[in-house]
């Protein structure tokens, strides 16, 4: 186990806290980590919390923290394990555990009371994390599988049937706990006594499983309460340990066929302890039901094969093989500390339709990811097959071109046993429509369930305004954003690629934040990309590295420093700065040392403004986007702008003396920049928006030619481009903030209204239910035109929650919040709210003649400031709830409020 891990990673144990004075609720906590984590990692793990009141300023000023080894110890306040004592602290957030040293295995219990502005609090209820295997040697099974291939099994077709094992044991005494520790690569199911344990799917989460491996905890006492006879069973399936296309070895990274490590802890009542761990006495098969399983192609089953009660206790196991001692991965074992998959929603079909050739197409009314469970009832030996797709042809067939090579279909075989359901276990699929080939008698919609699957985290914002096309955009973007995350952000999942590209989340996981409590997940993505990062510094394009693609520019690395960057804005947690900030200063040195000219210009670049929309549909009808224009100009502007980051990082992170360097190089690039890139005319490079855009958003621009250059930008969103963008993956990040920065928050509410090509709402006029890969995705050539992808939202989430609801993190974490939506002509109100890790956050601005009305809700323990839209602070009326708004000031047509936490209500009449 890396020891060095556990120092540096951190997890937040969440609680809910319930303050002892009148008008307080008990308020849902969600920070970065889980609700009473089972398996943690972490040596000192930190401590959050979240107050509930709906009372005014409630600011924490002290805190009391107990930690026991049993619930009966804490409920007396025995604190055996840590007391803090009371700590003058306003911080509810990230506090250190600071007691006895932890022990594997062992399970902790603790409790908070805080003291307020507005009184103390009583305890809260308990909360408690339950530690993981801290060191290597705790782990005390072996590694088993079998390292061959099996009649039915083709290599070449990456067609691997599941590998089952089972061991059957006893408890003669009374339990009193019992976990399950497991890795099960590359994909698992476990199951005891029949029964399956948990309610993840495509467990665990994927990693580059030579550098690193997610174990999961499973707290499994319930099974084995009951002393007696038992029988653990684990399926496991290949996901991508077993790699979907192996036939370019060059490209495609494997790990080689499924394995086991697994150990149940058992601890009696008596307080003596047994451990069940896998050995060559278990027993194995791999001629089970589930024939073939492949992420891109589907599952293979076969009911008829069936091994009823293979996994209790009594069965027959004597056609199973012994189980085999396998090579272990290689990969350092780590706690799984993001969120696991799960079927988050199901959909019911909205129409169910025969086509001439007797077959079935089955419409879910949304492109999503995931699988479809489904009744069956017919002779033994019929097939049923799925095929998926996002779209149809003009004539009502399928469209699966843009699959590529994806067979994305799953195969049923009946037992002929009555009513049959089933869903696969080791794939799913990204669709809107199926077609059901085989199926015995008329499908009915009840007899089908479309289950979304992704990451178990919270949506954490809401959003809605009087324009209905803006409404439909965030819908689309909530299910692309769900339908993308697997463990890891990937770009599209459907066709053979279903990777996790680093540019196409460098500013959409931020915008991404906002609708999700993406956290973990991304904290996660960010290790990921560090086991990934070579030994001189090149960072891959992909991460985890199942593409060996390195392909050294700057856009698609430097999504390592934006998405700390995103994390520190938005939870106010800066472990993830100190982190990842060797890693990116390692990698800047790398591209300098190589790609810098003597002119101070990178010149190394990959993939230009990557799917910048044709002039028109027609003009990209038929032609493949995977097209790379290198820019040196965005190359060079992302690493001034990096460089700026850093230098502004140095102290944070501990490394002060970085600042001088930074800084002084980052204006050295900016000189070169001016030189090589800036027309005297009043624009740069080639005049295109996405060349303007860069040196405007990142600081490039001096004060006298920048009214020029936003003066260019507009003039090609407007007369050029008739009110609509021409950006690609990279100026679409920085469109929308850049030009309500520079006054003009009408163009870009007027390029987010648009419904003509290029823009949100021609997709969505066009059928979209999520948000496609390309502008052009309905004209393009299917080699690349995904019709659920994210990279194009760029910074329009952002855009929604920071501009148009005007709720935006003055200091990291929200801490300290800014309040100022815009008033743009035409949008009538605005309605959103942002669970932030500090309570929700409100803004509800209705806007009638001249009348502006505006809720707003801050949560306890931070403050805001509230821009109204008035001269004057007379023209402001409060209601009876905004007791405690202080007046500041006047400037620039806005009326500046401080607010405590607490509800408040403003009226502006001009």
């Amino acid at each position: 186990m890396n020891l060095k891990r556990h120092i540096l990673l951190t997890a937040i144990l969440m609680l809910n806290l319930s303050i002892a004075f009148s008008q307080v609720t008990l308020q849902n906590l969600r920070c970065e980590m889980l609700q009473n984590p089972l398996g943690i990692d972490v040596a000192k793990p930190r401590l959050s919390w979240e107050i509930a009141s709906t009372r005014n300023d409630v600011q924490q000023t002290a805190y009391h923290i107990l930690v026991a080894s049993s619930l009966a110890k804490l409920t007396e306040n025995d604190a055996d394990i840590w007391n803090s004592g009371k700590v003058n602290s306003a911080e509810s957030l990230y506090n250190v555990y600071a007691g006895q040293t932890l022990k594997s295995k062992n399970k902790y219990y603790w409790k908070v009371k805080v003291y307020t502005s507005k009184g103390e609090s009583s305890w809260s209820q308990p909360a408690f994390w339950l530690m993981g295997l801290l060191h290597y040697k705790d782990w005390e099974g072996r590694w088993i599988g079998f390292d061959r291939f099996f009649t039915g099994d083709n290599e070449a077709e990456a067609r691997l049937s599941a590998r089952y094992f089972r061991k059957e044991f006893s408890t003669t005494k009374t339990v009193a706990s019992a976990t399950a520790y497991l890795m099960g690569m590359g994909l698992y199911e476990l199951y005891i006594d029949g029964q399956k344990i948990g309610d993840q799917v495509l467990a665990p989460t994927a990693t580059d499983y030579t550098k690193n491996i997610k174990y999961n905890t499973l707290d499994v006492t319930e099974q084995l309460r009951h002393g007696g006879n038992h029988a653990i069973g684990v399926i496991l399936g290949n996901g991508r340990f077993f790699a979907m296309r192996q036939s370019k070895a060059y490209k495609v990274k494997t790990f080689g066929l499924p394995k086991l490590l697994l150990q149940v802890n058992i601890k009696y009542t008596d307080g003596s302890t047994a451990t069940i761990k896998t050995d060559d006495t278990w027993k194995g098969t791999a001629d089970g039901p589930i024939l073939a399983n492949n992420e891109y192609d589907g599952e293979i089953y076969d009911a008829r094969k069936e091994f009823k009660g293979w996994s209790e206790p009594g069965f027959k196991e004597d056609k199973w093989l012994r189980a085999e001692y396998v090579q272990e991965p290689g990969g350092t074992y780590e706690a799984q500390l993001n969120e696991g998959m799960k079927v988050m929603k199901t959909l019911s079909p909205v129409s169910i339709a025969r086509r001439p050739n007797g077959n079935y197409i089955l419409d879910f009314g949304q492109n999503f990811s995931g699988w479809v469970k489904f009744n069956v009832k017919g002779p033994r030996g019929t097939s049923v097959s799925l095929r998926f797709a996002e779209s149809l042809e003009p004539n009502g067939e399928l469209f699966r071109t843009n699959l590529r090579d994806a067979k994305a279909t799953d195969i049923y075989t009946l037992k002929g046993e009555g009513t049959e359901t089933w869903a696969p276990r080791f794939t799913y699929q990204g669709f809107r429509y199926v077609e059901l080939n085989g199926y015995p008698g008329v499908p009915q919609k009840s007899d089908f369930s479309g289950c979304l699957i992704y990451d178990d985290m919270k949506t954490a914002g809401t959003f809605e305004s009087s324009n209905s096309l803006l409404n439909q955009i965030f819908k689309n973007a909530w299910w692309g954003i769900a339908s993308n995350y697997k463990g890891m952000p990937v770009d599209c999942p459907q066709r053979n690629e279903r990777q996790p590209w680093l540019g196409d989340r460098t500013v959409g996981a931020y915008g991404e934040s906002f609708l999700f409590d993406n956290t973990a997940l991304y904290k996660k993505w960010l290790d990921d990309i560090r086991y990934a990062q070579k030994e001189d510094g090149a960072i891959p394009d992909v991460a985890p590295a199942f593409w060996r693609y390195y392909s050294d520019n700057v856009t698609w690395p430097a999504t390592l420093l934006f998405v700390a960057d995103m994390l520190y804005r938005q939870t106010g947690d800066s472990t993830v700065i100190r982190k990842n900030y060797p890693a990116v200063k390692k990698w800047m040195s790398y591209m300098k040392d190589r790609y810098m000219s003597s002119e101070g210009i990178m010149t190394k670049d990959s993939y230009g403004d990557w799917c910048a929309p044709p002039a028109t549909a027609e003009d990209g009808k038929g032609v493949n986007a995977d097209q790379k224009h290198p820019s040196a100009l965005i190359a060079t502007a992302y690493y001034y702008h990096l460089a700026n980051m850093m230098a502004g990082y140095s102290a944070l992170t501990g490394n002060a003396g970085d600042k001088e360097s930074y800084t002084r190089f980052a204006a050295e690039v900016k000189n070169a920049f001016n030189r090589k890139f800036y027309n005297s005319q009043g624009y740069y490079g080639d005049n295109k928006l996405t060349d303007n855009l860069l040196p405007v958003y990142f600081g490039l621009v001096g004060e006298a030619d920048k009214g020029k250059v936003v003066k260019q930008i507009c003039s090609i969103i407007e007369e050029k481009n008739n009110g609509h963008l021409s950006t690609g993956l990279i100026g679409t990040q920085f469109l929308m903030r850049t030009l309500t920065e520079t006054g003009r928050p009408d163009l870009a509410y007027r390029i987010a209204s648009q419904k003509a090509y290029p823009s949100w709402g021609y997709m969505i006029e066009n059928g979209a239910t999520a948000i496609w890969e390309l502008w052009n995705g309905n004209t393009a050539a299917p080699k690349m035109n995904s019709q659920n992808h994210v990279m194009m939202l760029g910074d329009l989430m952002i855009w929604y929650y920071e501009n148009l609801a005007g709720i935006k993190a003055a200091a990291p974490g929200f801490k300290e919040i800014t309040m100022k939506p815009e008033l743009i002509e035409g949008l009538n109100n605005v309605t959103a709210g942002y669970q932030s890790v500090y309570g929700l956050i409100k803004s509800s601005w209705t806007k009638t003649g001249k009348k502006f009305s505006w809720n707003i809700s801050i949560p306890p323990n931070t403050r805001a400031k509230a821009y109204l839209p008035a001269s004057m602070q007379s023209q402001v009326k409060k209601g009876a709830s905004a007791d405690g708004a202080k007046y500041i000031m006047a400037e620039n047509g806005r009326v500046v409020f401080e607010l405590k936490s607490g509800e408040y209500a403003f009226v502006v009449e001009q």
